[in-house]
Order: C-alpha cells, then structure tokens, then sequence
C-alpha cells in the first residue's frame, strides 16, 4: 500500500527535505505532494500564465486562484495532510490548509511547537494527531504500517 501525503506549511525551511529522507531511509512506502516550494515562482504564477496585471493587489488574486487549485487539486488525491506550523513564520497558508483537510475529511497530522499550543488549540482539536516536531510526525506515519506481530 502506497500512501499520498499532502505536506502543507511554510516553504521557507527544509522541513519537508527532512521528512522525505527520513522516510525513505525507513522505506516507507509514501508519496509527498504540496504546494509550489518556489516562492517567486507561486508569487508570480497568476502572471506568468495571465500577463503583467495592474496593481500588486491584482498580481497577488492571480496568482492565488492558481496556487488555491494546485493545492485543492492535490490535497483531494492525497490520503493524509502533514500541516507543520513553524517558529518563524507567519503561518495563514498552513491554517488555511488544515482547515481545508479537516472539511475534506483527510486524516491530518499538525505539527507545531509547545510554544503555540493556545493559538493552535482549536486547529489541534480538529486534527486527528498533534504532534511537536517532525520527528514525531514521522513516528506516527511509521507507525501507520507497523504489522503489529
């Protein structure tokens, strides 16, 4: 059994590079997919497709339409969402990711620091396991295919 996950969260740092060698050195049998990890790229996507738009505002809603379909697209073929909510960043992508998994009824795995346990509670609360660090999201998804004998 192969399993599809969705790795949602910040592209600013090598968490997911993480995640992914880690899995592959314990031979999981995982396929990442997420969002566009080149920020100029997803920033400037609207026009790059639709042209020079007239204002940041417009440059910003094009490029959204766009980045919201890649990601609508493959978080419904992926079996579970990683959402990794970070120290540094602010993190609206990675909420609205989270919540977009729990309404489509996918298993989501939060990842986020003790640190931001009351901003995050309700967002927990939804999430079919919280966890503190990649780490320990790895040991969940490990554990998915533990035969138990």
């Amino acid at each position: 059994m192969k399993v599809t996950v969705y790795l949602a969260g910040e592209i600013h740092s090598n968490w997911r590079s993480e995640l992914k060698e880690k899995a592959a050195a314990l031979k999981l049998p995982l396929e990442f997919v997420g969002p566009m990890e080149n920020h100029e790229r997803s920033d400037n996507i609207g026009e790059d497709i639709l042209g020079k738009q007239p204002t940041p505002v417009l440059k910003d809603m094009a490029a959204s339409q766009i980045n919201n379909l890649r990601t609508g697209l493959l978080m419904k073929q992926a079996d579970l969402v990683v959402a990794l909510f970070g120290e540094k960043y602010k993190q609206w992508n990675t909420a609205m990711d989270a919540s977009t998994a729990v309404s489509l009824g996918k298993p989501l795995i939060l990842i986020r620091p003790e640190s931001h346990h009351h901003a995050l509670k309700e967002v927990s609360e939804k999430a079919s396991v919280t966890v503190e660090s990649v780490n320990q999201a790895l040991k969940v998804l490990s554990y998915i295919f533990e035969d138990g004998k």
